[in-house]
């Protein structure tokens, strides 16, 4: 019984390092693009930073840089929004995968979706 007990509890820790681990990870730069309603290409990147369950950082597109709002990360599914100038908030919703160097990411302007599979930045 003393056995089975330090098994679960040993698989339990382990589960909670490795989710430690992945959320960890999201922290740093990550770039990506979507195509626009006029077909575009318009470049994507942020910089997300995590404490807990709290995702901060920015985002950057067409050289405009805002703030990340109400972020949460749980597991490997993290949410967040920004606010355009305009005052338009524009949800974020997006899957961390386990190789470590990408994200799913689907945001919904204006009741437009978008899709944007993010890649991890260098530094340089």
């Amino acid at each position: 019984m003393k056995t089975k007990i330090l098994i679960a509890t040993a698989l339990v820790c382990c589960f909670v390092v490795s989710i430690a681990a992945v959320i960890a990870d999201v922290n740093g730069k990550w770039a990506g693009a979507i195509t626009g309603p006029d077909g575009n290409n318009i470049d994507l990147n942020y910089i997300f930073k995590v404490d807990g369950d709290k995702l901060t950082g920015t985002a950057n597109a067409q050289n405009i840089e805002l703030k990340l709002d109400s972020g949460k990360i749980s597991g490997t599914d993290i949410k967040f929004s920004i606010t355009n100038p305009e005052g338009i908030v524009i949800p974020h919703a997006g899957k961390y995968f386990a190789d470590g160097d990408s994200i799913s990411m689907n945001i919904t302007y204006q009741d437009m979706k978008f899709h944007s599979t993010l890649k991890r930045a260098s530094d340089k």
